[in-house]
């Protein structure tokens, strides 16, 4: 897609400002390398490199919703001045426990956590088995509430 044909493409999102602005999701974005592509809303794929995203945002991920400017680069149309609308949403969140479900395991990692801090206060660690159990429901607990 040309530079002129994306001007005379259906522009999807507006700024506060009044700017009428293309919107798009990155398709993919190398992060290693610095640069990606973005799926224009309006069909075109446009070059997206590190530089032109904001300031301490971590990699795009794919189907990340991008609004950028737009200009015509040497090998098509590459994106300016990049602002993240909606981040691509988590793989890991979408796949956790729902909270129902949490609680009752809460429940149960603070009796073993109680448990072993009263062995803690009589002056000895928990057994083996103990410990494991309590290693275990906390890498469990972790993990759900950090996806």
């Amino acid at each position: 897609m040309s530079a002129s044909a994306l001007r005379r493409a259906r522009i999807t999102n507006q700024r506060e400002s009044g700017i009428l602005v293309p919107t798009g999701k990155v398709k993919f974005f190398d992060a290693d390398r610095g640069f990606g592509f973005i799926a224009s809303d309006d069909g075109g794929e446009v070059f997206l490199h590190a530089s032109a995203m904001p300031p301490d945002t971590p990699a795009p991920k794919p189907g990340t919703r991008l609004e950028f400017g737009v200009a015509d680069g040497r090998r098509g149309l590459q994106a300016l001045s990049v602002r993240v609308l909606d981040a691509a949403p988590s793989v890991a969140r979408a796949h956790r426990r729902p909270a129902e479900d949490m609680g009752p395991i809460v429940e149960d990692l603070i009796k073993l956590l109680d448990r072993a801090g009263n062995k803690l206060r009589a002056g000895r660690y928990p057994d083996k088995s103990e410990a494991t159990k309590v290693a275990q429901m906390l890498r469990v607990v972790a993990d759900e509430f950090d996806a």
